[in-house]
């Protein structure tokens, strides 16, 4: 199995551009914050309509204002949003809200049309209504939950390099990434559009750039899609109980839960972090071992704990959104405990995850991949101190991406070791 690292490495090159919530989930399953780049999914009895009129009196940006009203546009390709702040004197001031992208970010060259692509800020704006359904989806957020397949399968120590195990592998990723995160990100964006307002309100729910019946069936499309290539991979695997569908209807109601009222598991920084992160690790891992052998009680329990890393990892896309966080009411962890607290939570959960399962490898037998593990979780160290400790908001971007390339490669090591006993 050691094999995994030469031929994965080219893989792992691209997973460790992003592991995120969000920017999410969040294939099968996996949940984020819209207005933190993360995913959600779950089963829809019914989905409200847009309201013709909202007013929510909040405290924002140190006035007390009406947050949003938001007034359908008979138009396809915008809605007017408008704020009115309340000044004091009782007279009325209003202000507009941009229906498009900054345009500092948008007229770089080539790059806000990518943005747009990948579902991340900076994106342009664009009529071709089949890149705004590519955007709601967010593929940037598919890399992490693709990754965890590929722990998976490497940890059922099943896995061969034949045309059959390659293909099993191609579609439940493809199940991780463009149908369930992608279902997950879609309905995320419909539950956060009033927060999308606030935070990013040329996104294309809150800017109108789609109509939000083209938005509803888009989110079946996606979870059903899903569910059925789901109970396909159980069958082609030979499984008496379909054990793909059981993770991904699990998974998708868990997103579900995460984003939609009443439950609204993001309100909670804890709770909805954490399952923010085990969308992300542990969900994937499991569907990408159950295809190519069983899922065992020791990875339920490693995954889970990998899960712990995940909540950090969530925390960290916190720091960005704290004034909307708060405007809206959702109690994030560094709206509840403040921005220094916050991010030694965030550094602690990281850490203590990580070397917690290299000690369990080392414990077992395994040291050659604890001292692999060992060494990747020392950049994650310097890197924490280098950027994200000095100031968790303004280098929250550049600490990610200098520090989670050694963390999505650990949870490889952690694969084969688990695949190599």
């Amino acid at each position: 199995m050691v094999v995994w690292i030469k031929q994965l490495g080219g893989v792992g090159t691209m997973a460790s551009a992003t592991l995120r919530t969000c920017t999410g989930v969040a294939g099968l399953g996996a949940v984020a914050s819209s207005a933190r780049t993360s995913p959600v999914t779950g089963s829809l009895s019914a989905l409200p309509l847009l309201p013709e009129r909202h007013t929510r009196e909040s405290t924002f940006v140190g006035k007390s204002i009406p947050l949003c009203k938001i007034l359908p546009s008979k138009s396809r390709k915008a809605r007017q949003i408008r704020a009115e702040a309340k000044p004091e004197t009782g007279t009325k001031e209003s202000r507009s809200v941009p229906d498009v992208a900054p345009v500092k970010e948008a007229v770089e060259d080539g790059k806000s049309a990518l943005n747009q692509l990948l579902g991340i800020r900076g994106a342009g704006q664009s009529a071709d209504i089949w890149k705004i359904r590519l955007q709601l989806t967010k593929p940037v957020t598919w890399v992490p939950l693709i990754w965890g397949v590929l722990c998976g399968a490497a940890a059922s120590g099943n896995f061969e390099w034949t045309p059959e195990d390659v293909a099993k592998s191609v579609v439940t990723m493809f199940l991780s990434g463009p149908l369930l995160t992608g279902y997950t990100q879609t309905i995320n964006d419909w539950y956060d559009r009033e927060i999308d307002a606030i935070n990013e309100p040329y996104r294309p729910i809150p800017s109108g750039a789609i109509p939000e019946s083209d938005v509803i069936a888009q989110i079946w499309v996606l979870l059903l899609g899903g569910l059925a290539v789901a109970y396909g991979l159980d069958v082609w695997a030979g499984h008496e109980f379909p054990i793909v569908l059981a993770l991904s209807a699990g998974g998708s109601f868990l997103s579900y839960i995460y984003s939609a009222p009443p439950l609204k598991l993001k309100q909670s920084g804890w709770i909805g972090n954490y399952a923010l992160g085990s969308s992300y690790i542990s969900l994937p891992w499991w569907a990408g071992q159950a295809v190519f052998g069983s899922i065992t009680p020791d990875v339920v329990v490693l995954t889970l704990l990998y899960s712990i890393a995940g909540l950090g990892i969530a925390i960290v896309n916190d720091f960005k959104s704290i004034e909307g966080d708060r405007a809206m009411g959702l109690n994030s962890l560094p709206v509840a405990f403040g921005v220094d607290t916050a991010k030694w939570i965030c550094v602690a959960s990281i850490d203590a995850t990580q070397l917690s399962v290299a000690a369990y490898l080392a414990a077992t037998g395994q040291t050659t991949y604890a001292a692999v593990l060992l060494g990747l979780i020392l950049p994650q160290i310097f890197f924490q101190y280098k950027y994200f400790i000095p100031d968790p908001i303004k280098n929250d971007v550049k600490y990610q991406a200098s520090a989670q390339p050694f963390l999505v490669f650990g949870l490889l090591t952690t694969a084969l070791a688990i695949g190599h006993r």
